[in-house]
């Protein structure tokens, strides 16, 4: 009976009140969470393997784009902010970071003009772009393209945004590139091959365990209630959390400066260039269920994203961000969130403290919890 009502009463707090209307205490000595042993999942059905030739092919097409996006977006480098015609885009059912995103003169002539050469190259092949759209995303190639990825950060004067560039066949990333025009940094990642960086090679360099590890994430507002709870727990099991790098983060994990990236709310065009990079230099990306990041998984996995340098913190991420934090099944929700060394309780600063007549905080306090 107490199990049941407090369960209820933290989803009731959880859908009626606002994303950072809880304060989140955090318990010592960074434990990890208990959880079942990790076991991967089932993936899409594998795509058969594409011609070497053609791949090759795609794979230079593909630096053509992002070279052609760098002459879109340069100009455009730490311009006056009033001279970037810049506009909100309002998504609804999104995060607060992610409902209202901007976009400038520059996201929009770096798309347009990649579009372009698609059109007039493989006028077959689909395209899938955060600015305008999609066409032919039925076809065997699809190219998926954010021509600004971090464009607050443009905005902003600060050189930590990127052109994703990426080519999927039959729905799975086998192109991928991080390309940031000001620093001159290009990542290629192409299926079954190394990944290079400028042209040379490169090869993650994680930690052994998540406690020691450094992770990246955009932002913690791009996550909601029960993702939010997790993303906590990571939080907590990881060295240090650090935010603001968008596709840079991937891009640092691949070349070995960091080691785990975990988002949530992405939309397909944030991510799939990130997959043949991560894989390339030996490390490994999936969903938070540990699914693949395919077109056919993308309303599966919601834009819940995890990359790691290593396969064994991928394991130990996984196992944190496939609890159930307000689970019941007989447990008390406030009890595995203990386990995961969280302790939720209401911030009367930020929340109204009170339901249904009653103060939370005080009812928590009376059951002994």
């Amino acid at each position: 009976m107490k199990s049941s009502f407090i369960s209820s009463l933290l989803l009731l707090v959880l859908e009626f009140q606002p994303v950072n209307s809880f304060a989140y205490i955090d318990q010592p000595d960074g434990i990890l969470p208990k959880s079942s042993p990790f076991k991967p999942t089932a993936n899409a059905p594998a795509s058969s393997t594409p011609d070497p030739t053609v791949l090759a092919e795609l794979a230079t097409f593909a630096c053509t784009l992002a070279d052609t996006a760098r002459l879109q977006i340069l100009p455009h480098w730490r311009s006056p902010r009033h001279s970037l015609a810049q506009e909100i885009k309002h998504e609804s059912d999104r995060s607060e970071f992610q409902s209202a995103s901007p976009v400038t003169l520059a996201d929009r002539a770096a798309e347009w003009a990649m579009r372009e050469l698609i059109e007039k190259q493989y006028p077959h092949h689909g395209i899938y772009g955060e600015e305008y759209g999609v066409i032919r995303s039925d076809a065997d190639w699809v190219w998926v393209l954010d021509p600004i990825d971090g464009t607050r950060s443009f905005i902003t004067g600060k050189p930590l945004f990127g052109t994703l560039v990426s080519c999927l066949y039959k729905g799975t990333p086998v192109i991928g590139i991080i390309d940031q025009c000001v620093l001159e940094e290009r990542w290629v990642g192409i299926a079954g091959q190394p990944t290079k960086m400028n042209g040379t090679p490169i090869r993650t360099d994680g930690v052994a365990n998540l406690k020691e590890a450094e992770m990246f994430s955009t932002s913690p507002d791009m996550f909601r209630n029960q993702d939010l709870l997790k993303f906590t727990s990571m939080k907590r099991a990881v060295r240090t959390p650090h935010y603001g790098a968008d596709c840079y983060a991937y891009a640092l994990v691949a070349s070995g400066y960091c080691d785990v990236v975990v988002e949530a709310d992405l939309g397909l065009y944030d991510y799939c260039a990130l997959v043949p990079v991560l894989e390339g230099a030996g490390g490994v990306i999936c969903d938070w269920e540990g699914r693949k990041l395919t077109l056919e998984n993308h309303e599966r996995s919601k834009g819940r994203v995890v990359a790691c340098a290593n396969a064994g913190l991928l394991e130990e991420a996984l196992e944190i961000l496939r609890l159930d934090p307000l689970e019941e099944h007989g447990q008390l929700a406030l009890e595995k969130m203990k386990d995961n060394n969280v302790l939720l309780i209401p911030d009367q600063s930020t929340v109204t403290p009170w339901l249904f007549g009653v103060m939370v905080g005080e009812v928590i306090a009376h059951l002994g919890l």
